[in-house]
């Protein structure tokens, strides 16, 4: 947010040095990102009036005007813009006259017309962004009068103010804060006691959303230009003047914090009703775009329809404007979430919307209300109804909570004696409710809704002492490995054994969209209550939808292999129970590069997805086949008889969406709690000196027999020479016709070894007939010679 510091300086004293200033704010945990030199001192640019217009005989959208600059002799001007009338006063570089970024003005031709000089736009004068027009005067702009009279110098502060100190979003609020950090005093508002009434001429229809609404009515008012005071403020923060009455809700927004907004009270019929919306009701706001509203939004409405959208924007058929001659004041108390979700959904963020959904001052709302009442008064004329029609009742203060001296000074490592401890305390507007020489007890102010704990209070003082006050210690000493650090190893070793295996990391966000909500591997996700946006909508059940949207990403950059894999948290439902998943992703050609020798490439596949789970050292891992609506084929992995997770070919429903051409395979493993002890730890192993034998063995087998049966068959047969088993050769399905009804044919090769001397062939032929003979016994297939 933008602070000038003129207006700051109407509150406050400030320090005489602005980085001083910059500095003591940033120590205090409010960031100052940047500083801005403000203002019109620039010679040779004045008032000016415009005395006439006439079409540039040369050009479609340039016109000839002249102007009277308060020399006596008529000045002709050549203009392009279209915002101004016969009347006006603008601001005039005369020939001479050097603009920002060293722009000369010089007397000269344009389409063959003379041009003694430029009219300029707030812009071109660098005391504002607007580039739309020409600057447009008061009337009461004195004409010939150096336009730096009009624009004094100015130093604007750019503050990063955090979501939790809605109380500086305003000059107020913020001279509060520099007035405590400097040990000043902050000079009261003159603002007159609110007197407000009930009656129905307010109506709150949703009090949950809108627990507090006022209205307050002027009439015969007079719609035109701001006052130049005001205009230059506005200007000066970054804010376009509209006219008198649009700017003085403005300025007491950006004096106070306190968000208003004026209706055409001619236009409203009846009463004020403040309520959800209808589903889909249609909202024309002041932007000429219509909304289309649900339940949630919160409609501030008449008899007939629906006039501004709380707390977000006005309605365009209730604004004011030139013809308008009596106006209702809105001021009122709106629930933040409510605010934040109709501004995300809607897309339609405000300076209002800003304010609201990090909390306004509800003692703020009649006050702001009366100070915005007295600036209409003056800038528009007209007369105001004594009281203020109020309904509802505001939010009750926070709650008050004691501050142990001794516990703050333990906390920060220093010595803070109480009486300055209270005396920062009292300078944040807290108010002391009593206390002993251990403690106080403080009643907390209604703008300070952050201060909720004895530590925010600690907080708060060590702001203003100083943090580098405190001087540092070396405190650290020696700790034992905890359940955390060997979980982190763990996982940090899961991530290395897939590199190495060609995989790559990925890391998406645990919130997933909406349209993903309710099908596929988002059903049942637990959904936020307040979600930022509708692409983070509820908390992940799974890491594979966050995977999928990286692979079609990097599908559409053209990637031909895909290795992926992320390891993150997943909130199962139905409470959002965390849990430690891993997915693994593998799709396209086996090869990132295309074979030389021209060789078909080969795609990825789901032995290469079960040969990266085998590599992780989980143990031994089974799997059985399984059923998925989210796959074409499906199995669940199991360590013993525990299940881990599911794995599988994608189905092509899920990988046309995602934009893949080839099959997509994926793995989702949920890590045991305890990582590092289901880890197999590797270890060194010394190359052999000694030859190995192999023998191959071949078999018949039903189809209901496993390779997983027959590999542990053949390994634990407690065979000492036996080192290795590796399946080679399988024929089953339309393959294996001819080999009977419902059979397969496998075959693997046996390999033998001793670490200590080399083996002979009847050693050998011996161990490989045991195995033989003990797979013909227990698993009754079939041997073949």
């Amino acid at each position: 947010m933008k602070f000038s510091l003129n207006w700051l300086g109407e509150f406050v004293e400030l320090p005489n040095h602005i980085a001083q200033l910059a500095e003591l704010l940033t120590l205090a945990g409010v960031e100052v990102e940047g500083i801005e030199n403000r203002g019109a001192n620039l010679k040779d640019v004045v008032v000016a009036q415009i005395t006439s217009s006439t079409p540039h005989p040369n050009a479609d959208r340039l016109s000839v005007c002249a102007v009277e600059d308060g020399s006596g002799t008529p000045r002709q001007i050549v203009c392009g813009a279209k915002n101004y009338r016969v009347g006006d006063k603008v601001p005039l570089a005369l020939p001479g006259a050097v603009l920002p970024n060293d722009f000369r003005i010089e007397a000269s031709k344009l389409r063959g017309v003379e041009s003694q000089g430029m009219l300029c736009s707030a812009k071109e004068l660098g005391i504002a962004e607007d580039a739309a027009g020409l600057l447009i005067l008061s009337p009461e702009a004195k004409i010939g009068a150096p336009l730096r009279e009009i624009f004094p110098n100015d130093t604007i502060l750019d503050v990063e103010i955090t979501p939790n100190r809605a109380d500086l979003l305003s000059h107020y609020g913020l001279a509060r804060e520099i007035a405590t950090l400097t040990r000043k005093t902050i000079r009261p508002l003159e603002i007159a006691e609110p007197s407000a009434i009930g009656g129905n001429a307010v109506q709150i229809s949703a009090p949950n959303e809108c627990p507090f609404y006022s209205a307050r009515r002027i009439d015969d008012v007079t719609v035109g230009p701001s006052p130049d005071w005001l205009r230059r403020k506005l200007d000066a923060v970054g804010l376009r003047s509209v006219n008198n009455v649009v700017d003085a809700t403005n300025f007491v927004m950006l004096e106070l914090g306190q968000p208003l907004h004026a209706f055409d009270a001619d236009k409203l019929t009846g009463g004020i009703n403040v309520r959800l919306a209808q589903p889909n009701e249609k909202f024309l706001a002041l932007d000429g775009r219509t909304y289309n509203l649900n339940p949630q939004n919160l409609l501030i409405a008449d008899a007939q329809r629906g006039i501004a959208l709380g707390g977000v924007m006005g309605g365009a058929d209730t604004g004011v404007t030139s013809a308008t001659r009596n106006v209702l004041l809105e001021s009122a108390y709106f629930l933040p979430s409510s605010i934040r979700r109709t501004a995300r959904e809607l897309s339609l963020p405000s300076d209002a919307s800003y304010r609201f959904e990090r909390g306004v001052d509800p003692e703020m709302i009649l006050r702001a209300s009366v100070r915005a009442t007295q600036l209409l008064v003056e800038c528009a004329g007209g007369a105001a109804t004594p009281e203020t029609v109020v309904a509802g009742a505001l939010p009750a203060p926070p709650a008050g909570f004691s501050l142990r001296y001794a516990r703050c000074d333990r906390l920060l490592g220093a010595t803070v004696l109480p009486a300055e401890a209270d005396r920062i305390l009292g300078g944040f507007g807290l108010q002391k409710l009593g206390g002993t020489d251990d403690q106080s007890t403080w009643k907390i102010p209604s703008y300070r809704s952050d201060l909720r704990r004895e530590v925010d209070l600690i907080e708060e003082i060590v702001r203003v002492f100083g943090i580098n006050q405190i001087r540092g210690s070396d405190r650290s000493c020696f700790t034992t490995t905890s359940a955390a650090d060997r979980r982190y190893d763990s996982e940090k070793n899961l991530r290395q054994r897939l590199v190495a295996r060609g995989f790559c990391e990925a890391r998406t966000s645990a919130l997933v969209s909406r349209g993903s909500v309710g099908e596929g591997f988002a059903e049942q996700a637990v959904e936020l209550r307040n979600p930022l946006s509708e692409d983070h909508v509820a908390l992940r059940p799974s890491l594979i939808p966050g995977l999928l949207g990286a692979l079609e990403r990097n599908l559409r950059t053209g990637a031909k292999s895909v290795r992926f894999f992320e390891l993150g948290r997943a909130f199962l439902p139905p409470y959002g129970a965390e849990a430690r998943h891993l997915v693994l992703l593998v799709s396209g050609r086996a090869e990132s590069a295309a074979d030389w020798r021209g060789d078909r490439a080969r795609q990825l596949d789901l032995f290469d997805l079960k040969g990266a789970l085998e590599a992780l050292g989980l143990g031994p891992l089974r799997w059985e086949r399984s059923e998925n609506p989210n796959f074409a084929l499906a199995a669940g992995i199991y360590s013993d008889s525990t299940l881990l997770g599911l794995a599988g070919q994608l189905s092509s429903a899920h990988a046309s969406k995602a934009g893949a051409t080839a099959p997509v395979f994926l793995a989702e493993l949920n890590l045991p709690n305890e990582l590092e002890s289901a880890l197999q730890p590797r270890s060194f192993q010394e190359l052999q000196r000694f030859p190995v034998v192999t023998r191959d063995i071949a078999l018949l087998a039903p189809e209901t027999l496993t390779h997983a049966e027959i590999l542990t068959a053949l390994t634990s047969a407690s065979e000492p020479l036996l080192t290795a088993v590796e399946l080679f050769d399988l024929f089953s399905g339309k393959a294996a016709g001819n080999l009977g009804g419902a059979r397969k044919s496998l075959a693997y090769t046996l390999t033998y070894q001793d670490k200590n001397r080399t083996l002979t062939h009847d050693e050998v032929n011996a161990a490989h007939d045991r195995i033989r003979e003990r797979m013909r016994r227990e698993l009754g297939v079939e041997l073949r010679e």
